[in-house]
């Protein structure tokens, strides 16, 4: 892969950039051969990351699986060479008529409007990924999840580790992503599923993700919350390519990793950061709680390496693509929240 660009021109140039590969997913999905099947390829990463399987691995079939209810989407991911198959993961009869891929990269999941829509949460977080893990049990299974079921801890330290037990704060999201969880441990003990439990925290892409929303607060002269006042972030490209790698690493009962980014970031920093890029004095709000979800990465530093793209790039790019109005997904992270409640 060439060096990091200096800002992207629009929305191609971004997503170009980001689903580049690089040479060690390339090696890694050779030694997890079959075809790679993206379920929950419509969401915020999905495309992206069918699309840089596709670039990783031309020569291998890439299924992408969604109810497609996005306009445009079916089409441009089929323009990457993916083949997309509609399919509501909800209905037992349709995700049994998916092929068998050997690879499954699981994505799906509800959070935002979780607290006013608790029943179909469970559903998607805890129904869906045991109809999954049973339907799929002779397939690797990379299972997206999320730092939320860890409970707080000190920002002064290190982060949660992988061992920490699952102990999250109330709220319907978090706890039904534990059970999203412990339905993927429970097929992957009782049929010998080699898997991953990907906890991620906060990918990060010029249209969304936390530096997003810290910059278009600044920008528009909106207080920044400082309440949850460290965050863990990781570009999406780097993000993407780890759960991509992990199909290589998987263990057989599955396992939870850490992937994120290296840095305890203090939210108050990046205001200041992304203000003085933009010309802005930002206004802070509240004051830092002395606890926040926080991970420690070193089993995935150990395995993976560390992203490839550092926090201060992802700043300068973020700040430029919003001083430009550049387009937004309009996707809030609401990463200040701390009841619970998405």
């Amino acid at each position: 892969m060439s060096g990091l660009p200096e800002r992207f021109a629009d929305v191609a140039a971004l997503e170009d950039f980001m689903t580049a590969p690089g040479a060690e997913l390339a090696a890694d999905l050779a030694r997890a051969d079959g075809d790679i099947m993206v379920l929950g390829v419509g969401g915020k990463m999905g495309p992206t990351l069918a699309r840089m399987a596709k670039r990783a691995a031309p020569g291998r079939r890439v299924l992408g699986v969604a109810r497609f209810s996005e306009r445009g989407l079916r089409e441009r991911l089929e323009s990457w060479g993916v083949e997309c198959i509609a399919c509501d993961l909800l209905e037992r009869a349709a995700l049994e008529r998916l092929p068998k891929a050997k690879n499954v990269v699981f994505m799906a999941g509800h959070k935002f409007g979780a607290s006013g829509h608790a029943d179909f949460t469970w559903a998607m977080n805890v129904a869906v990924p045991f109809m999954v893990a049973e339907t799929f049990r002779e397939s690797r299974i990379v299972a997206f999840s999320t730092a939320c079921v860890y409970p707080y801890v000190d920002v002064g330290g290190g982060g949660a580790k992988e061992e920490l037990p699952a102990a999250p704060p109330p709220g319907d999201y978090a706890n039904s992503c534990v059970g999203r969880e412990r339905m993927f441990e429970y097929g992957s003990r009782k049929y010998g599923t080699p898997g991953r439990l990907m906890r991620l925290s906060y990918a990060i892409d010029m249209r969304y993700g936390v530096l997003h929303d810290v910059a278009a607060s600044v920008l528009a002269g909106r207080p920044v919350d400082l309440t949850m006042g460290y965050v863990n972030v990781i570009w999406q490209g780097d993000a993407n390519a780890q759960a991509l790698r992990l199909l290589a690493r998987c263990t057989a009962p599955t396992s939870p990793i850490n992937v994120t980014g290296p840095e305890r970031t203090s939210v108050r920093w990046l205001a200041e950061q992304l203000g003085a890029r933009l010309g802005k004095t930002p206004i802070l709000a509240g004051r830092e709680a002395p606890t926040a979800w926080l991970m420690d990465t070193g089993e995935a530093q150990r395995l993976l390496g560390a992203p490839r793209v550092a926090l201060p790039k992802m700043i300068d790019w973020v700040a430029d693509w919003v001083a430009r109005g550049m387009p937004s997904l309009g996707k809030e992270t609401h990463f200040s929240t701390r009841d619970g409640q998405f």
